[in-house]
Order: C-alpha cells, then sequence, then structure tokens
C-alpha cells in the first residue's frame, strides 16, 4: 500500500508557472514508477507524464512536450511536476499515480494501482 497525497495547485495566469508536489507513504518510494494525468470538467482523464523507478527515464504527452518536467526525490518519496508556460486548455484536476508494472511504458489509469486524491489547477486567459 502507498498513500499520495498532492499539493501545488491553484490558480494562475497564461504564461505562468505551477509547482506540483506529491509526497509517498507507505511502501516503498523507488519501488514505483510515478505519473501525472489530469481531468477537465467533461472529459476523460489524461496521462501527462511519468517517471521511471529511478527517475532517469521519463516520458510526457505531447500536449505538454517542452512545458512540463516531472522528476522525482526517492530520498524525500516524492514527485514534482514542474509546469511553465501554462495554458488556458492546461486547467485541470492534477492527479499523482503510482504504478507497479514492470515496464516502464505505463500511460494508461488502468496501469496505475494507487491515486492522490487531486489538486485543481486553474489557469486564466
Amino acid at each position: 500500500q502507498v498513500q499520495l497525497v498532492e499539493s501545488g495547485g491553484g490558480l494562475v495566469q497564461a504564461g505562468g508557472s505551477l509547482r506540483l508536489s506529491c509526497a509517498a507513504s507507505g511502501r516503498t518510494f523507488s519501488t514505483f514508477i510515478m505519473g501525472w494525468f489530469r481531468q477537465a470538467p467533461g472529459k476523460e482523464r489524461e496521462f501527462v507524464a511519468r517517471a521511471s523507478r529511478s527517475g532517469a527515464s521519463t516520458y510526457y504527452a505531447d500536449s505538454v512536450k517542452g512545458r512540463f518536467t516531472i522528476s522525482r526525490d526517492n530520498a524525500k518519496n516524492t514527485v514534482y511536476l514542474q509546469m511553465n508556460s501554462l495554458k488556458p486548455e492546461d486547467t485541470a484536476v492534477y492527479y499523482c499515480a503510482a504504478s507497479l508494472r514492470s515496464s516502464n511504458y505505463v500511460q494508461r489509469p488502468y496501469e496505475y494501482d494507487y491515486w492522490g486524491q487531486g489538486t485543481q489547477v486553474t489557469v486564466s486567459s
């Protein structure tokens, strides 16, 4: 078991930045692939980014590539999502998630075993 708690969401103007954090407790953090997803009202939850167990390998959705950066600090049991050049279409509830899958190539919600409660990000135009 692992518990995930996101923080860092808020209201920001277009072009601004936010840094989300997700603190994990419970099972050894480094055993999980960590991902970020988001869900806008009326839309399905979508993949944003993921980091391998060591953090050396990362992968991004095309919509955020070059603007968002995922990183993790296994000593602090925390994964981060640095979001720059934010756009109104980035407005959503952002969730961190943990996967025990053996492959690093996990982008679908069903491939993740544990989820945080979400944090709201609102980007005004």
